[in-house]
């Protein structure tokens, strides 16, 4: 297929009554902060995509997650030195928009890259745009917490059905009940996550918020009104479990995702992003038990998965060339063309027709837990909140020790709506 690049260099040639000569390759600047199986995978897409064109060459460069890489992003495009392509997390997008670091996406944008709008589920296109609707990214995926469990350990019981998918949980009691079970069963940490702070203990929290229907921001207000009494509930919930012994004392990320990989939890609420780690412990014979992953269980109001986005996004720069541009466009098309591959590292794709896809409905347990898509609870539409936040933050020094006992739910939801107000007032 002729890329976007070619036919707008194909066409200028043509309205200058000059044949097509051989095109110039365009090298288009990338920067990401995929790591692990993402970056692995995301390395194969770019060799992948290098090999077929002659005319466009990615030249990737994988910086440090978090705050570093969105402080580089910042600083560099306000100087004009920001890649020409970048990963971006759509829970930055309100603080991007304050800070003017990206370009609108077009309809002609998405038309040269071969893309539309209703090409991708509407959650991920509403976080991916403005207020007033204008585009700013292009989503790439959905990724979310899931329920990772142990399907050795419940064969037999009343939460698993014929197919092998959870069931029986339908509320917080059913939920409670089987992690009791569990640990007179001899799991020392029935429900593994990571409970030190940080973002594992984030995704929880604001799971269990949306599914009371919580809105941690309304009309510039922090946990306005009974907000507050779900806010508590939440925070009630995780401490009353970890009085139990149900979920682990201050378990760091990589001591969570063992406590479940070593058969002492048996379930484990994590990413989808370690549905490869999973996968890959099967195929090794390491794992020990037969493993799935479904969509966290409606336990309150409504279901509600906490989730984020990975998009690609163009700096705003006013001095990039349309042949640029046109690159650019053509390879989020191609990526999305080819985001069957990215599934394999757990994530939903973004891109609808992948995930109609008759490949896809083969991909497991990805398949499965795709319907979380449609109750996709994003971070609030906020320049506090989002990847390495003051949300973020307000966990670690807040949620977190009000879980292991340190504050009372009330003192750390008080507490969070007094600090994260006054960053807004």
């Amino acid at each position: 297929m002729k890329t976007a690049y070619a036919r707008l260099a194909a066409a200028t040639a043509l309205a200058a009554g000059l044949s097509t000569p051989a095109m110039a390759q365009v090298e288009v600047e990338w920067w990401d902060f995929l790591g692990g199986g993402d970056g692995v995978r995301m390395k194969a897409l770019i060799d992948e995509f290098n090999a077929e064109h002659d005319d466009i060459q990615i030249e990737g460069t994988t910086l440090e997650w978090g705050q570093p890489y969105y402080t580089k992003v910042r600083t560099s495009v306000a100087v004009g030195q920001g890649p020409d392509i970048m990963t971006y997390h759509l829970s930055r997008l309100p603080l991007a928009l304050e800070e003017g670091v990206l370009s609108p996406i077009t309809e002609a944008d998405l038309e040269t890259a071969g893309l539309s709008a209703d090409d991708f589920f509407e959650a991920s296109i509403a976080a991916a745009s403005a207020p007033d609707g204008t585009l700013m990214a292009v989503p790439f995926d959905i990724h979310a917490v899931v329920a990772h469990y142990n399907r050795t350990a419940l064969e037999g019981t009343q939460w698993l059905d014929a197919d092998g998918n959870l069931t029986g949980i339908e509320s917080l009691e059913d939920l409670t009940e089987l992690l009791r079970w569990a640990k007179e069963e001899g799991f020392s940490d029935p429900l593994s996550f990571q409970t030190e702070g940080g973002g594992g203990t984030w995704r929880m929290f604001y799971t269990l918020f949306r599914q009371q229907d919580g809105q941690l921001l309304t009309d510039g207000e922090v946990l306005a009104g009974d907000n507050m009494d779900k806010a508590v509930n939440a925070i009630q919930t995780l401490a009353d479990w970890r009085s139990e012994g149900l979920i682990p004392e201050q378990a760091a990320y990589e001591a969570s995702v063992a406590l479940f990989s070593g058969g002492r939890s048996v379930l484990h609420i994590n990413g989808v992003w370690e549905v490869p780690t999973f996968k890959d412990q099967t195929d090794a014979g390491t794992l020990g038990f037969e493993w799935f992953a479904n969509e966290i269980p409606q336990m309150m109001d409504q279901p509600a998965t906490w989730a984020d986005s990975h998009a690609f996004a163009i700096p705003n720069d006013p001095d990039m060339s349309e042949e640029t541009r046109a690159a650019v466009l053509t390879v989020i098309g191609w990526m999305q063309e080819h985001s069957l591959d990215w599934a394999g590292a757990g994530h939903i794709p973004a891109y609808k027709p992948t995930v109609e896809s008759a490949e896809y409905a083969e991909l497991q347990p990805n398949a499965t837990y795709a319907s979380l898509a449609d109750n996709a609870a994003f971070d609030p539409r906020s320049k506090i909140a989002g990847v390495a936040s003051p949300v973020y933050d307000a966990v670690d020094n807040l949620i977190a020790p009000a879980v292991h006992g340190f504050l009372s739910p009330e003192e750390a939801a008080q507490q969070m709506k007094d600090e994260l107000q006054s960053l807004l007032d």
